[in-house]
């Protein structure tokens, strides 16, 4: 190798997930080897951010799109990550409909083994987490305690942000809720 050239990198082979990474124009993600062996979105294509009018049928279109992008990702094959990101992603719509009756926003973005879904909304009240009896309402915010990695709320401008997180990959520490 000549002095000042750059090294050697191999190229990996079509179909291969760095393949993929590659083709995307974008460097590969941190070497991590808690997610190096796992299928990542191509740098680029791990963030959506679409807006939706209040309208009951807003709700199976975000989870429409959920389930359509996380396959366009290449994670539809992660245990039962996008059936778990369809239930949450309903619920945190549900909660903008009923609780702030406005436009509101679901932004999805993959990288690293961390799937992040947002919802973005008018509404000022903090989500609050009922326990799970009887009433045949307040038991969304309960299922994303329960089957989020984790999860959160920020206040942004005049409206709120709910967030969650999932992993998209089944070694331990890798998207699991640690105890």
């Amino acid at each position: 190798m000549e002095s000042g050239s750059p090294p050697r990198v191999p190229r990996p082979r079509a179909g291969h997930p760095e393949s993929m990474l590659q083709h995307s124009g974008g460097r590969l993600p941190d070497p991590d080897p808690r997610y190096g062996a796992y299928l990542q979105p191509p740098w680029g294509a791990g963030h959506l951010s679409v807006e939706y009018d209040p309208r009951p049928s807003a709700v199976r279109e975000a989870r429409a799109e959920v389930r359509r992008q996380l396959e366009g990702w290449g994670l539809a094959e992660a245990d039962d990550l996008v059936d778990t990101a369809e239930l949450l992603v309903s619920e945190l719509c549900t909660n903008a409909l009923l609780h702030s009756a406005s436009r509101f926003t679901l932004t999805l973005s993959a990288a690293h083994g961390v799937l992040r879904c947002e919802v973005a909304d008018s509404g000022r009240r903090t989500p609050q987490v009922l326990e799970a009896g009887t009433s045949e309402s307040g038991r969304g915010m309960f299922l994303v305690e329960a089957l989020a990695l984790r999860w959160g709320c920020h206040q942004d401008g005049p409206g709120k942000t709910v967030w969650f997180e999932l992993g998209t990959c089944g070694s331990d520490g890798c998207g699991r809720r640690q105890p």
